[in-house]
């Protein structure tokens, strides 16, 4: 299979990588690229386990082509945290229990981090339409609400 070469920055660092140009950026980021933190679940754009950020806006990863990101900006959970620090997002998801199995949550933390990103005061209805792409079968979402609510908290203390 032919590859190309797709340039792109991923968690702030200019990456260029072989890839065959039907592989997506979900295949890309954890076949090529090592980063397994995002998830596969459907692959099909309906469950929200790999999303990522592409340009600030939360995507489905397994829909997006590698050759899309050319010259574009992905942030994967892996781009969160700050060494050891973890972001304040991921923080609170720890502190309020809102990991059960863990799958989902990469996901859930990208959505939350690109709704917190714009606005840094939610409502809860906010909280909830932000990640309603991302489905749980195992917290039954309280949880990772409250975690959302607290990071927002923290950021806007910061």
């Amino acid at each position: 299979m032919e590859e190309i070469t797709v340039q792109f920055m991923l968690n702030g660092k200019a990456v260029r990588v072989e890839t065959p140009p039907a592989f997506t950026l979900l295949r890309l980021l954890r076949e090529r690229l090592g980063l397994t933190g995002t998830k596969p679940g459907c692959e099909r754009g309906e469950c929200g386990a790999c999303t990522v950020l592409l340009d600030g806006e939360p995507v489905n990863s397994c829909l997006i082509l590698a050759p899309q990101v050319e010259g574009r900006e992905v942030l994967t959970i892996e781009g969160l945290a700050d060494g050891d620090k973890l972001n304040p997002i991921q923080e609170a998801f720890i502190e309020k229990s809102a990991v059960q199995c863990g799958y989902c949550i990469p996901g859930m933390i990208m959505s939350a981090t690109a709704l917190l990103d714009t606005n840094p005061e939610p409502s809860r209805d906010e909280i909830k339409t932000a990640i309603s792409g991302n489905l749980c079968r195992c917290t039954g979402y309280t949880k990772i609400i409250r975690a959302i609510e607290v990071a927002a908290e923290r950021i806007r203390k910061r």
